[in-house]
């Protein structure tokens, strides 16, 4: 099977993944979209291949740009100013290792987002219904 074959396979998926995706899920895809791109900007970095590290730093600071700016800070308070704060520095990184050629602000970013895509998973249902009939209501 060709690479594009299997990239339109991968992208196919995550059209049906987004289609039926709850909130949770939906930011959950955030995070490790994030990721993804974060990785293979590394690895277009160690290659020099400048053309696929531009293109995958774009969708990686496009994401955080929107896990930051969807952020509900008058019910989040003091943690969504905090995670606001992160988010604004991930950015930062991620724009040094753009023109810089470094992968460590790439690593460092990594390293930052991969606890809270951690944490994110581990959230019970529960409390993820209870916080889903909060906004409902």
């Amino acid at each position: 099977m060709s690479l594009r074959g299997i990239n339109a396979y991968k992208k196919g998926n995550v059209k049906q993944d987004i289609s039926a995706a709850d909130p949770h899920r939906l930011t959950l895809l955030l995070f490790q979209g994030a990721l993804d791109r974060i990785a293979y900007a590394k690895g277009a970095i160690e290659r020099s291949d400048f053309e696929a590290k531009s293109e995958n730093i774009s969708k990686a600071v496009s994401i955080l740009i929107y896990l930051r700016d969807t952020l509900d800070m008058d019910v989040g308070g003091e943690v969504a100013e905090n995670m606001y704060a992160l988010y604004s520095y991930m950015i930062e990184k991620v724009n040094d290792a753009l023109l810089s050629n470094n992968i460590a602000p790439l690593e460092e970013t990594y390293a930052l987002l991969e606890p809270i895509r951690t944490a994110w998973v581990q959230i019970p249902e529960a409390d993820k219904q209870e916080a889903y009939a909060r906004r409902a209501g």
